[in-house]
């Protein structure tokens, strides 16, 4: 009777610490694919939203935008900004009145993720940030974009594999009604308080992508600057709610599970029989 109960427990101990390794194995696999999906929606739902606008609508947001930008680009960059100039701020090209100015996608990277104002941590933990006090995405000249995303996260990939992209690789931001493309033509390593390179270069159209560095570490951050280009019209992409993005460990995940748990289910019938 003893020998059975410590064998019985022993099989409890076992399923109870396979299930919780189970969890832990899948927890950034799931946990980023859900989060793909929720941005996917908001991505979706900004497209939708877009469709109710007329071209009065449109005409006044960039030309509240571009008014901006001139501001901007004729005076010091500051990136600390008052409570009245954030108001002002995080009205400028929210057309949907949901925070969200458009979307970045960087195909090579599997990178489709909505931009919001602000860099604030709840922005950041769910998609990419603006950087308040930088030029907004206008396709105009005399503008320097900066965009912030995590990497590492357990919970979401976001701009884990910035690192991966190379000069003459190409980031696309869908903006209302257009999409501005840009090549990569410089990738540098700075520390935090070195912002020189995110000042705004009369004449040119600049798009930076932000993120920590190493990996893990996060001492350092990682620059990736872009220079408007032209874009192709036929390549356009439009995210719809069921779009999205699945990585190989993923699908390999989704596939696994099934399969452990059918495993498991056959030891813990032929166990109980043995027990009888």
């Amino acid at each position: 009777m003893i020998n059975n109960i410590k064998k019985h427990f022993s099989t409890v101990f076992f399923a109870a610490v396979l299930i919780v390794g189970l969890c832990i194995f899948l927890y950034p696999s799931v946990s980023n694919y859900i989060n793909g999906l929720q941005q996917s929606k908001a991505i979706a739902d900004y497209n939708v939203a877009l469709e109710s606008l007329t071209p009065e609508d449109y005409s006044a947001f960039w030309d509240t935008a571009i008014a901006y930008n001139e501001k901007i680009a004729s005076g010091v960059m500051d990136f600390n900004l008052t409570d009245e100039e954030m108001k002002e701020y995080n009205s400028i090209l929210d057309p949907t009145g949901t925070g969200i100015i458009g979307y970045l996608e960087i195909e090579n990277i599997g990178v489709y993720l909505p931009i919001y104002h602000g860099v604030e941590e709840t922005v950041l933990s769910v998609g990419i940030g603006h950087l308040p006090g930088t030029s907004f995405p206008t396709g105009t000249l005399s503008t320097h974009t900066v965009l912030s995303g995590h990497r590492g996260l357990p919970s979401s990939e976001l701009l884990t594999n910035l690192d991966q992209m190379i000069e003459g690789d190409t980031f696309l931001l869908h903006i209302m009604d257009q999409v501005f493309a840009y090549e990569v033509d410089s990738i540098n390593i700075v520390l935090p308080n070195e912002t020189e390179g995110l000042y705004v270069y009369d004449g040119e159209d600049y798009v930076t992508l932000v993120t920590c560095t190493p990996y893990g570490v996060n001492t350092h951050r990682l620059l990736v600057r872009g220079k408007r280009v032209e874009y192709d019209e036929e390549a356009r992409l439009i995210i719809t709610a069921d779009a999205t993005p699945y990585s190989t460990l993923t699908v390999s995940v989704f596939i696994a599970v099934p399969i452990l748990v059918i495993i498991f289910i056959i030891f813990m019938i032929r166990t109980s029989k043995r027990f009888k």
